[in-house]
Order: structure tokens, then sequence, then C-alpha cells
């Protein structure tokens, strides 16, 4: 078999009309991080470069670096924030010795193809780990009023969640039953924290 291809890692925020990027720096924190841990060569200054942006409308931000050290920013319209997601837990489990789980790369097949096949009335899926506990969405941290997954349950860093627990959001290990008639969020730095409820899948 040919040598699997090193995965690249990811960034993806907003850049809004009259602000700038939202959390540029502790973006650029974590993808120079992830880039020591893996072994990339990541210049912060050319990335932080190519979000000199002046947008007339909401953009979606995608900044890449690959294994050699290049950077890459996409960008695409920001559609609107909806006012609750409909959430499902997914029948995968994720294993949380993993460490793919914590790094923010293009290493998420998982991730797109249940993001792909979200059945109808279902806006989300809240994953769980092998061992029952409350994990993620696909693109989303979760959130009570008061706590956030632990990072050993299996989950990524979130730059929303980093920010969350530094105003006073506690990590827990949580179960589905924390949930039930619980309020709670789905949210992540490109859209904030968005209302949810648990509906079947």
């Amino acid at each position: 078999m040919p040598p699997e291809t090193p995965p690249k890692i990811i960034e993806t925020l907003g850049v809004h009309p009259g602000e700038g990027p939202r959390r540029l720096s502790a973006h650029l924190d974590r993808m120079a991080g992830t880039a020591a841990a893996l072994g990339y060569a990541f210049d912060r200054g050319e990335a932080k470069a190519l979000f000199e942006l002046a947008p007339e409308t909401p953009l979606r931000c995608r900044l890449t670096l690959d294994v050699a050290g290049a950077l890459e920013l996409t960008t695409a319209p920001l559609g609107a924030t909806p006012p609750e997601w409909r959430v499902a837990i997914h029948p995968r489990r994720l294993d949380p010795s993993d460490p793919w789980l914590y790094r923010k790369t293009t290493r998420r097949a998982l991730y797109d193809a249940a993001r792909a096949g979200l059945p109808e009335g279902v806006d989300e899926w809240l994953f769980l780990n092998t061992r029952g506990e409350l994990c993620e969405g696909t693109i989303t941290n979760l959130f009570t009023a008061e706590l956030t997954p632990a990072l050993s349950c299996g989950l990524l860093p979130g730059v929303l969640r980093a920010e969350l627990l530094g105003q006073g959001r506690r990590e827990a290990v949580l179960r589905p039953g924390n949930l039930e008639g619980a309020r709670f969020f789905m949210g992540n730095s490109l859209r904030g924290l968005i209302p949810a409820r648990l509906v079947a899948a």
C-alpha cells in the first residue's frame, strides 16, 4: 500500500464586516501547537497576513497548513446561524485513546461522512465514546449552562470552548441523561453557541 498522505491542519473562523477575523490569535495559537506536535513548519506572520480581508458580507474562512508548511486560505459566504439545532446521538462510538480526536486536521472522515449523512430533521450529530460519555458534534463542541465535556472523553479542544472555560464553564464527564430536560448548546468559533435539543435519529 502507498504511504498515507500526511493530513493538513485546519482552522475555521469567521470574518465579519468592520470586525476582522474573530478569535484569530487563538486560532493561530492552536495551529502553531498542532504544527509543533506534528513536526510541521508554520509561519505565523504569513498566516496572519492572509486574513487582511475587508469583506462586505460575513465570510467562513478555512485556513490549512500542509506538512511542507504551505498555507492556503479559502473563503465562502457565511449564512445565517439557525435559532436552534436538533441533535441526535450517533451510533458510532469514539475511542478516547485516538490521538487524532484532539487535533483539528483533514483526518476526519468519520465526521465528514456523518455530517453528509444527516437524516431529515437532524441538524447535528452528538458522539459518545466507548465508555458512554458525551464527546462532541461533527463540527461543534457541546455545552450546558455551566459545563462542557472533559477533554479526556475524546474531543477537539475548540477555540470557543477554551474561551468559555476561561469565562467560568467547567469540564465534566457528561452522559446523555445529563441533557434530559436541560438547556444545552452546540457551538464553535465560527457560529458561537447554538441552542439545541435532543431528537431521535
